[in-house]
């Protein structure tokens, strides 16, 4: 037993690198051979570890060398003597010429072996020397026939060869290895390769003597033909990639060479096999680029066309590299103009290229969206088609995914003749194909696979039945219904949004965008597509045969989307509202908003009903509580779909407070919030609960004396006194906050106008000045004091001139450079409005004038009145919204405030009230009249009746009004010194 345990542990130290099977015990080889070589009776050879590599026999005498080798006792000694001091397998120099004892163990295997297997038994006389024979022939040209290495005789140009091989091998000169390398490149190209000619070549010291002349050389001619020939005996025999990779310094200086510039060695690295790690780690992207782009023609004929290992080799590095280096690599890809070479490989006899090229050009198409319409344009997609049914599933869903992105043209009329490509050219039924892939396709996967079957199958008009249909639309839903797998339902969300068939260049989906356009945001819409979308159209008809066929595409697609099933989609986009994942959300969000609203103009199929039961309530929540004014205008558009219905709008009505309150943020973004809050109106009893007004804060500045502008800007609030004081108030819940207060005027401030543009306030003062204000910092502070020469009852600006009411008649305009002038007067003017250039002017005599200040031309819109025994009847306020003047005076002739025209000065309308105005403002639905008494009315801009009244005081006049920007709070100054501010509740 002790003995048996010593032979295992000797057996365990002997080592063969002939072989990957070296790696195995001396036992486990037997084991092995035994099994296979005693199939059919036949004679086999027997284990390499029990054949010496100089004789090719069967150990006699064998002994074990202190590098692990072990060689027939007589073959090695005269290996010595021969003057050798290294092993002829590893080349290692020997410690010592001392032949050790005979390996005993090794031996007794042989012998047992020999008895199990009698008819395998190779004998010397009909062995031949493959491998170190030839080279120690050049050694020993001597023929002697007692001479154990020289047996057999060569001739011709084998032994030409052989004396090549020894020279490669076994020679210290590098010029000699060299001629050796070329010889033997020679050789191989001239002779019809046989296989015993290819054993010659494949041996470890061969292959190791190719890679000494790799790393020694700068012969371009030697390099280049080691490369080659270590390439064809690798493309053969896996053994030689095997002791190629078995160190690693050795691939290392084969990708050395590559990057410095032998493209050939390219095919080696791929015959290599190395890991994605490592050649990640090696750099070699802008060396398989050049490859790539250089012509088949210009490089030497291989196994292997150096092209198809480098777009193999590229798409590997492509395809396991992390997020940051894989964009590297496409930029670099595009910038290199490699990409139309690339497509190129889509037609390429190699399977594995065109997959490879197929990975590279979908990252591409992934992250420079621009590269598909270059892809789309010069791509020949049968080729590709034709090799899904031989790949692997992993390659079949990556054909699959290029071909979705593809689709993802900014021009519909382009997607489709790609889809009838896809669809028509392959040898089989793509659809077919793609069905029966999507049957057994990973859950993660299928939403891509079904989008791109739902689009071949739309190519026609959808019919009542289609299994493939049916399918693609199944599976989309119970994907985007899994919550178990949150992958699948984002990627089945994105490919439904994606459905909807328009696409900026980078081909993201511009559906979110265009629903935007629809909701009346056509800035936002503007900026996302109108330069991207529409700048590669040549004229008018073409973007009108683009929008008609994407129109067409858009009906199509919602329709079979939204009628499956009676509206099981909808089911599952409200559970994908739901859902905690933000990304999932906001797809579901921007699907439903697009499906709903296409039910304006599908069939009337009662599906609004399953859309309103499933969405309605979810987007009533979403419309009260969004903050992003996109969300918001998205809610609105479908509610408005929703409305179409008497059980819709019923439902929208319970909470039409808080509906109301959201369209009011949006009335000045969209149009359709004010026809939405018009609808609104006219379906109420009362407009009043609409336009309901509350309290909001009130301030007592009677100290400062009467209150004769206010003003809002932003959040703050600028009110002027009659004591020359300006304070800035900000509100903050219930409380106007003064943050500053000033008094650099020396009499009252009776007006204050902004400049937007510049965040610049100006006031106007009795004392006959025009201050600059600073109000862009926290902090307003004085920048300019213009001398008017005149006190200031009103004042409006522009960047250029400020127009003023002074004292005396008329209306004086400052330029700012310096310089006055009068103009109308013979009239004394009571209040103005400076609009587009034209200054609108009320007077005491109850006249209106439109004065255009570039030409200074004068108009009448109403004439004025001379009474010498009665009171007067001046113009009070005037103001100018949306085409339309209104002017108010006092109630003398019927109508206190009167509505005209400014394009023909027609009159087009009047408000009946028997207040005595003092003040106006007007919003987009609302007109606030100011006056005696305190009291504040609001009339409703469209019906022209007044709404409700605000008191705020019994003793006192409203002297000014002001609406902030979102015309949501009013702000009113009285003559009693108070601050009252209201906001729409």
């Amino acid at each position: 037993m002790e003995l048996f345990e010593a032979t295992q542990s000797q057996i365990k130290k002997l080592k063969q690198p002939i072989s990957a099977e070296s790696s195995r015990s001396p036992d486990q080889l037997i084991m092995a051979d035994c099994d296979n070589n005693s199939v059919g009776g036949k004679v086999h050879t027997p284990p390499k570890d029990f054949v010496c590599p100089i004789t090719s026999t069967l150990f006699d005498d064998p002994v074990t060398l202190e590098t692990g080798q072990t060689y027939e006792r007589k073959a090695i000694q005269e290996w010595i003597e021969r003057g050798n001091s290294t092993c002829p397998i590893t080349r290692q120099n020997l410690q010592s010429t001392q032949l050790p004892k005979t390996n005993y163990v090794l031996k007794r295997l042989i012998a047992s072996w020999q008895e199990q297997n009698p008819s395998a038994v190779l004998s010397q006389s009909e062995s031949t020397s493959p491998l170190i024979e030839p080279v120690l022939k050049a050694i020993m040209p001597s023929t002697s026939p007692d001479s154990v290495i020289t047996q057999g005789g060569f001739d011709g140009a084998v032994g030409e060869l052989r004396l090549a091989i020894t020279n490669l091998c076994m020679s210290e000169i590098l010029k000699e290895s060299e001629m050796a390398v070329l010889q033997i490149e020679r050789f191989w190209q001239e002779a019809n390769v046989e296989w015993d000619i290819q054993n010659l070549l494949t041996k470890p010291p061969v292959i190791n003597g190719f890679v000494e002349v790799l790393f020694n050389s700068v012969d371009p001619r030697v390099l280049l033909a080691a490369v080659f020939l270590l390439s064809e005996l690798g493309s053969r025999d896996n053994a030689v990639i095997q002791t190629l990779t078995r160190v690693d310094s050795d691939v290392e200086c084969i990708v050395a060479l590559f990057k410095k510039g032998l493209m050939e060695a390219v095919v080696l690295i791929y015959l290599l096999r190395h890991s994605i790690l490592n050649l990640i780690e090696m750099g070699m992207v802008e060396s398989l680029l050049l490859v790539i782009k250089r012509k088949d023609d210009d490089l030497l004929n291989m196994c292997l066309k150096p092209r198809t290992a480098a777009v193999v080799l590229l798409g590997l590095i492509l395809g396991g590299s992390e997020e940051g280096i894989a964009s590297s690599i496409v930029n670099t890809v595009v910038s290199e103009k490699a990409l139309e070479t690339i497509i190129r490989s889509l037609e390429s006899e190699s399977t594995e290229e065109r997959i490879a090229a197929v990975r590279i050009m979908l990252r591409c198409m992934q992250q420079d969206g621009k590269c598909r319409n270059t892809i789309a344009d010069k791509a020949e997609l049968a080729p590709v088609l034709d090799s899904f049914v031989s790949v692997s599933d992993g390659e079949k869903f990556e054909i699959v995914h290029f071909f979705s992105e593809l689709v993802k043209l900014n021009r519909r009329t382009f997607n489709e003749q790609i889809l009838h490509i896809i669809k028509d050219e392959g040898s089989l039924s793509t659809m077919h194909t793609l069905l029966i892939y999507l049957q057994t396709a990973p859950q993660d996967q299928c939403p891509i696979v079904a989008g791109l079957l739902l689009q071949l199958d739309l190519l026609a008009e959808p019919r009542k039945m289609s299994i493939y249909r049916e399918e693609a639309i199944d599976t989309l839903i119970s994907c985007l219904r899994n919550a178990d797998f949150p992958t699948a339902q984002i990627a089945a969300a994105e490919t439904i949004m994606s459905l909807q068939g328009r696409f900026a260049t980078s081909g993201r989906p511009l559906t979110r965008a265009f629903l935007l356009k629809r909701a009346g945001l056509d800035k936002s819409y503007k900026n996302h597509v109108r330069m991207d979308q529409l700048s590669n159209f040549s004229g008018d008809d073409e973007t009108l045969e683009e929008e008609k066929a994407a129109d067409n595409w858009e009906r199509k697609m919602a329709f079979v989307l939204a009628s499956h099933e009676f509206g099981l989609l909808f089911e599952a986009l409200a559970e994908g509202l739901k859902s905690r994942y933000a990304e999932l959300c906001s797809a579901c969000f921007v699907i439903a908003t697009w499906l709903v609203h296409m039910l304006n103009v599908l069939p009337d199929t009662g599906i609004r009903g399953a859309a309103r039961v499933c969405l309605l309530k979810r987007y009533m929540s979403i419309f009260k509580s969004a903050k992003d004014t996109d969300d918001k205008a998205l809610s609105m558009l479908a509610l408005t779909s929703f409305i179409q219905d008497p059980e819709g709008m019923q439902e929208v009505t319970s909470s039409i407070k808080d509906i109301v309150k959201g369209l009011r943020e949006l009335k000045r973004s969209t149009p359709l919030a004010f026809q939405m809050l018009k609808l609104f109106s006219e379906g109420q009893d009362s407009s009043a609960e609409l336009w309901d007004h509350k309290e909001l804060v009130q301030v007592d500045c009677s100290e400062n004396g009467e209150v004769l502008s206010v003003i809002c800007f932003k959040d703050k609030i600028f009110s002027g006194h009659s004591d020359g004081t300006i304070k800035v108030w900000t509100g903050k819940g219930s409380v106007l906050h003064l943050i500053q207060e000033t008094r650099e005027h020396t009499k009252a401030v009776t007006s204050l106008a902004i400049l937007q543009s510049g965040e610049v306030l100006y006031s106007g003062s009795l004392d006959r000045t025009t201050r600059v204000w600073s109000i862009s910092n926290e902090a307003m502070y004085c920048v300019q004091v213009h001398d008017m020469k005149d006190q200031i009852h009103s004042l409006a600006v522009t960047n250029s001139l400020a127009c003023f009411i002074p004292q005396s008649t008329g209306v004086k305009v400052h330029s700012w450079n310096g310089g006055t002038k009068l103009l109308n007067s013979s009239k004394h003017v009571r209040c103005f409005a400076l609009v587009h250039g034209k200054l609108y002017c009320g007077c005491n005599d109850n006249g209106i004038q439109e004065i255009d200040l570039a030409t200074g031309t004068l108009s009448t819109i109403q004439n004025g009145t001379r009474k010498l025994l009665t009171k007067s009847n001046p113009i009070h306020a005037i103001q100018v919204h949306s085409g339309l003047i209104y002017t108010a005076s006092s109630s003398a002739d019927g109508a206190a405030v009167k509505i005209w025209n400014a394009a023909n000065s027609n009159l087009v309308g009047s408000l009946p009230t028997t207040l005595e105005v003092r003040a106006m403002a007007i919003s987009s639905e609302l007109i606030y009249l100011g006056g005696k008494g305190g009291s504040v009315e609001i009339w409703d801009r469209n019906k022209q009746n007044r709404i409700d009244t605000l008191q705020t005081g019994t003793n006192c006049k409203v002297l000014c009004l002001a609406l902030d920007a979102n015309e949501d709070v009013l702000v009113t100054g009285t003559s009693d010194g108070r601050i009252r501010a209201w906001g729409l509740s």
